[in-house]
């Protein structure tokens, strides 16, 4: 499918990569290995040559289908770094400006405490917004018959909180305002179509929001921890480490109408299972916070011109100056009220803690539940993608962060 590279994978792993990334493969080979992944890939690009290129594992353990160069799964919050890159691309053609008031394009959004909040705001996790007031069903997002019903809760919302201040991620909710405010811009279009033909098919990416059924046979099944293990888990690590991350989220889950429920429990999904995304109802909807699927170098090509200033192999995706505002924190929290942990957010992308996904700060993209990650890197040019589907029940999957911080401990990145 790809140029192989001069270095073949180490067992169980397969496919290939460049000349000073061994340490990444051994790393992404030993995960295998010692059962803590089902099936992943990932992919590395650096200064827009592909370094990286490992897959393996299964795709489906019930029929041992193999994980394939190919194999493309659900990405759940990778999803919001695609609608980011959709409204940077409106941007750097002057069609939106982020520091305008949301009701510049959207004037129905002026309501119950809104009025004036920007573009950027919004955008950046920043408007209160975490959570919506009015119930909502799997039925209510993915059946365009329903769309009257959720642009009601969309509108009529009020802040949880001071619109402005850095609260809480906006989980669900983000990319529901962020996909009406695309379409108020640009009345007609599909927020998944246009993806599709201005960015991921000119860059030869496999990622799709909004899922043709003829993909199908090409998605891998999810396996999220079973709950009661997961819980045990959880309890565990609040008792042993009651200042970690997962212990405050364990205290958020119990506590009844906390932010991190709030966020992240409405759309109601049927018996807790969040594998109804990656099922045909959600995948064919343009679910702007979930639904996206890809492969692990589909992931990583659609970062490539957010990773090279704007440009890759001599097309130009969007101004070299439309980026800049993203390379610094345009809002941070040393711990958000639903991630329980320190990030911040600028124009729609994730700017993560800098010993996490990269040690440069300019570095932003956004990771998905379960461990998924579409990273870019402008001060290295280093585009990453991973996509599993043996879900993480952390906030941050130990497994991406192992494989990134190979990534740059590598003699490619550091020598080269």
């Amino acid at each position: 499918m790809y140029d192989k590279l001069p270095n073949n994978a180490p067992y169980p792993a397969r496919g290939s990569y460049a000349d000073g990334y061994e340490p990444v493969a051994r790393v992404f080979a030993r995960q295998l290995e010692r059962g803590e992944e089902v099936g992943a890939g990932f992919t590395v690009y650096r200064r827009g040559e592909c370094v990286v290129d490992l897959w393996g594992g299964m795709a489906d353990v019930a029929s041992k289908a193999p994980w394939r160069e190919d194999t493309r799964v659900v990405l759940f919050s990778v999803t919001k770094g695609f609608v980011a890159m959709a409204l940077h691309l409106l941007a750097s053609r002057g069609k939106l400006d982020w520091d305008a008031p949301v009701e510049t394009y959207w004037p129905g959004f002026a309501r119950n405490g809104k009025e004036g909040m920007t573009v950027a705001t919004l955008l950046g996790h920043r408007g209160g917004l975490a959570g919506l007031d009015t119930s909502l069903t799997m039925d209510d997002v993915t059946n365009p018959a329903r769309a009257a019903v959720l642009l009601e809760a969309l509108e009529s919302q009020k802040p949880l909180w001071e619109a402005g201040s850095d609260q809480g991620y906006h989980a669900i909710t983000f990319g529901m305002y962020a996909r009406e405010l695309f379409e108020r811009i640009c009345p007609g279009a599909d927020l998944g179509e246009f993806l599709r033909r201005e960015l991921f098919e000119p860059l030869g990416s496999d990622v799709y929001l909004g899922t043709p059924a003829q993909f199908d046979k090409d998605i891998a099944t999810l396996y999220p921890p079973a709950k009661p293990a997961r819980v045990a888990k959880m309890l565990t690590n609040a008792l042993t480490q009651p200042q970690s991350t997962e212990a405050r989220v364990l205290g958020q889950f119990v506590r009844r109408g906390s932010p991190m429920r709030r966020a992240f429990l409405n759309p109601q999904v049927p018996g807790d299972d969040v594998t109804v995304y990656n099922q045909p109802p959600a995948r064919r909807a343009v679910l702007g916070w979930a639904s996206a699927t890809g492969s692990a170098h589909g992931v990583a090509r659609a970062y490539l011109p957010f990773a090279s200033k704007g440009k890759f192999e001599g097309q130009r995706y969007l101004k070299a100056t439309a980026l800049k505002s993203v390379y610094a924190r345009q809002g941070w929290s040393q711990n958000d009220l639903v991630l329980q942990k320190p990030i911040g957010w600028s124009h729609g992308f994730c700017k993560e803690e800098r010993h996490l996904f990269s040690p440069n700060p300019e570095s932003f993209g956004h990771p998905g539940m379960g461990g998924a990650l579409g990273w870019a890197d402008p001060v290295e040019e280093i585009a990453i993608g991973y996509a599993m589907n043996f879900m993480d029940w952390r906030i941050r999957s130990p497994r991406a962060l192992a494989l990134c911080r190979a990534l740059y401990d590598s003699p490619g990145v550091i020598e080269g």
